[in-house]
């Protein structure tokens, strides 16, 4: 175990923080994992606040199914979340149920931080109840080592105050990538100056992966040896973006920069944003927009669907006092009863099949069915233990093409020398 945390931090994933951190983090119910009045202590921690209510209500509703178990929940902010788990899984104090991202993964697989809970899914109706792409985000070599909690997918959002000032009809759920090119093109021919069809920032999950993945290019292969950055499918399914903002659709790369998508959007500079799901809120609770927005599915590329997912699960700490309590919890969290409170929330769509409703009928002015429908065509992230630096080379490097410094296929050789050498180092 020492060995594998070891390899963590030699990863550069751990920033030991000292004595007094370590002291706040994790179970802190005493030696024994036991409350004072002898009932199991199980810790739980989670990042986002937005969250707050429907994990208090997951666990309210736990701990009514049973009367030997207490939870305490531990809400660390996104910033902090990763360095604080890591400096306590280091330390033997991390929480012993916490949530976990695909990207995260591979590493903390390495690190030996995560418990295998084959068994507990084997006999529960995980593997029947959820996808088999979102189960198997947490498997490796045949071993489940979380329940999956939440997904995020993406939509196109549009500015209806805008299309009704050019006088453009609203894009729909069955358009193609030409289809909503054309619509750019009407839209930039009508709207004042200054205000954009579309933004194109170098972002993977939400705009150039989807049509990668559509066009049948690759980014990484099955053993994760090498990159498909210079595959001619690969690069047409990103040049495909780079050709919106040369046409004038989009803001330029710099702009974008300075900028985010989401922020023009809301502020009334573009008319159309792709937007992952964990956006809806902000969108929602946006006064300015709220009643002049609306999303449809993200367009057909080659007439195939687009869309990447990501999302969360439920991971026990393998050095957790009560690894039988906490495994209970965490497939707990997974049930339908669980996963409905978390629905109805609206802050994310639940994983679980019979639950993913919930989101859009908690907004049934938006149409949020955009982000479920055919989410079970959608494209998982690649994913790997040196994922991370490959991600932050991706962006930095493909800066260039977007900033049309260089071709997109010079860059691309570049791009796959450098993250080909990452991964075999």
């Amino acid at each position: 175990m020492k060995k594998n945390l070891k390899k963590l931090v030699a990863l550069g994933l751990v920033a030991i923080m000292g004595a007094m951190m370590l002291a706040g983090c994790g179970n802190k119910g005493g030696d024994d994992g036991k409350t004072k009045d002898g009932k199991t202590k199980i810790v739980f921690g989670y990042w986002d606040k937005n969250q707050k209510v429907a994990m208090e209500k997951m666990v309210e509703a736990y701990e009514a199914s049973q009367d030997k178990v207490t939870v305490e929940l531990q809400l660390t902010p996104y910033g902090e979340y990763w360095k604080k788990l890591e400096t306590s899984a280091t330390g033997g104090n991390a929480p012993d149920v916490f949530w976990l991202n695909v990207l995260h993964m591979d590493s903390y697989l390495e690190g030996g931080i995560l418990v295998d809970i084959t068994d507990a899914v084997k006999a529960s109706d995980i593997n029947d109840a959820f996808s088999e792409v979102l189960v198997n985000n947490y498997v490796r070599d045949g071993k489940n080592y979380a329940v999956p909690k939440d997904f995020d997918t993406n939509a196109l959002w549009y500015n209806k105050e805008l299309f009704d000032q050019a006088g453009v009809a609203y894009p729909t759920d069955d358009m193609s990538y030409d289809d909503f090119v054309a619509l750019c093109a009407e839209l930039k021919e009508k709207l004042p100056e200054g205000i954009y069809p579309f933004a194109c920032p170098v972002d993977f999950q939400t705009w150039y992966y989807q049509t990668v993945y559509a066009n049948g290019g690759w980014i990484l292969n099955e053993d994760a040896t090498e990159t498909g950055y210079t595959d001619p499918k690969t690069m047409e399914g990103i040049q495909c973006w780079i050709d919106l903002i040369y046409a004038g659709y989009s803001p330029s790369a710099a702009a974008l920069t300075e900028t985010s998508a989401d922020a023009m959007f809301e502020g009334k500079q573009i008319a159309m944003n792709f937007a992952g799901s964990y956006m809806v809120p902000q969108y929602v609770q946006n006064d300015v927009i709220t009643d002049i927005i609306d999303c449809v599915e993200i367009p057909t590329f080659n007439g195939v669907e687009t869309n990447c997912i990501n999302g969360l699960g439920f991971a026990v700490y393998s050095k957790s006092k009560n690894i039988e309590a906490a495994t209970d919890f965490a497939i707990w969290m997974g049930s339908a009863e669980a996963q409905k409170i978390q629905g109805e929330t609206g802050v994310v769509i639940s994983a679980r099949n019979d639950a993913q409703e919930y989101f859009a009928a908690t907004q049934e002015k938006f149409n949020l069915a955009a982000y479920t429908n055919h989410a079970d065509k959608a494209y998982p992230l690649p994913v790997c233990s040196d994922v991370a630096p490959i991600y932050d080379l991706e962006a930095k490097t493909l800066q260039k093409a977007y900033n049309g410094e260089a071709p997109l296929k010079d860059v691309c050789e570049e791009l796959k020398a450098e993250a080909d050498a990452l991964l075999n180092k």
